[in-house]
């Protein structure tokens, strides 16, 4: 069996941009590989062509074109063309593409199409209660009607791209995303640094950024020494028009609770678990998501999550055992979950461990390749 995924981001020093999606991609293409399953992964919007082969695994960096003319529709034929070139040569039985901007509206592929719900611009606009351009809309809408079937990172984020697609009589299966286990070890959980609270991701307003402030003032109330991290690419503001949503976001907090508030912009990737083994409590108060990849990153640490308590968070976390669900809205519930754990070591070591068992049990990506694997036999009729 030979999988193809089309994609605008994956992690690697030669690709332009990688976040929580090309992550997701990785891990499960270097499982599927594992497995002896053939894959080949093509990366739009490059600043280069080159074909790149790494530990058995094909990248195809895909050159952007740009167009005089309807550049939306000549971009996706020309991805089309450089894809069935190699379905065909390269014996490709399927092909797996994300559903954000409808990248395969108007292709005719020689292979079953897949497309993983890891966000279109139409769930977020609807999860965000923020107009859509009509534009964008089709281009999904007519995406997920070249597609065969559909992969769901969660139950929640399937039943709404489906609602709001229109999706009939096609299968939707919840595959989470994984991780690699090995790769996410914390030999000595009870080594943080107290009262340190990280917050991963982009500095967005959906990413609940906003909710910050408050949340934090009301913390340094009652535990003065805490500190806040963040750490994600700036963002411009969709609400305000700003250039940067941190410049933003500063003006909220107290002066004196900023004092205790640092902002690192985007690290290395291979960084990243260094501060999440650093920190007393991980913090994710997002209204936007499909799963969230660092929330189970988080947990595989060990840490204790304060995460969000909206549709897709459920499925990860367990409330009260396995982390702290709470909706980005209700400061104070959220400080005080904080607060809980910020006090009481025990409570932190117990919740990470639990924390760990249930990323064990339900993210572990030989079970997840598992899974797709089944998936994609029953999608292309091989065993």
């Amino acid at each position: 069996m030979h999988i193809a995924f089309l994609t605008p981001e994956y992690p690697h020093e030669r690709v332009a941009h990688a976040a929580g999606i090309g992550t997701s991609i990785k891990n499960l293409v270097v499982a599927l590989s594992n497995e002896k399953i053939k894959v080949s992964v093509f990366v739009y919007g490059q600043q280069e062509d080159a074909v790149l082969i790494e530990q058995g695994i094909t990248i195809h960096l895909i050159k952007n074109r740009k167009y005089k003319f309807m550049g939306w529709y000549f971009h996706r034929k020309y991805l089309q063309n450089y894809l069935n070139k190699y379905i065909l040569y390269e014996q490709i039985d399927a092909v797996e593409a994300p559903d954000w901007t409808g990248i395969t509206a108007f292709m005719h592929l020689k292979a079953p199409l897949v497309i993983r719900f890891h966000g279109s611009d139409t769930y977020f606009c609807h999860i965000e209660k923020r107009h859509q351009k009509a534009k964008n809309f089709w281009f999904e809408k007519l995406a997920t009607k070249k597609a065969k079937a559909f992969i769901a990172p969660t139950t929640y984020a399937g039943n709404v791209s489906k609602e709001l697609f229109g999706i009939k009589n096609k299968r939707v299966q919840t595959i989470h995303y994984g991780l690699e286990l090995s790769l996410f070890e914390n030999p000595n959980p009870k080594h943080f640094e107290k009262g340190l609270l990280l917050y991963i991701g982009t500095i967005i307003r959906k990413k609940g950024v906003f909710e910050l402030p408050e949340i934090f003032k009301k913390v340094r109330m009652q535990f003065p020494d805490a500190k806040l991290i963040l750490i994600g690419g700036d963002s411009s503001d969709v609400q305000t028009g700003s250039h940067s949503t941190w410049q933003l976001l500063q003006k909220e907090f107290d002066p004196h609770d900023l004092e205790k508030v640092s902002y690192l912009g985007k690290i290395p990737y291979q960084d990243i678990q260094n501060y999440i083994k650093q920190a007393h409590v991980c913090i994710f108060p997002s209204f936007a998501e499909t799963l969230g990849m660092v929330t189970i990153e988080s947990m595989a640490l060990q840490k204790p999550v304060v995460n969000t308590n909206i549709g897709w968070a459920q499925e990860l976390i367990v409330d009260g055992e396995s982390g702290f669900l709470v909706h980005p809205q209700d400061h104070t519930l959220y400080a005080d979950r904080i607060l809980e754990l910020l006090v009481d070591t025990n409570l932190c070591l117990t919740m990470g461990g639990n924390a760990r068992k249930r990323v064990e049990a339900v993210f572990d990506i030989e079970k997840i390749a598992e899974q797709n694997i089944l998936f994609y036999q029953s999608i292309i009729g091989k065993s």
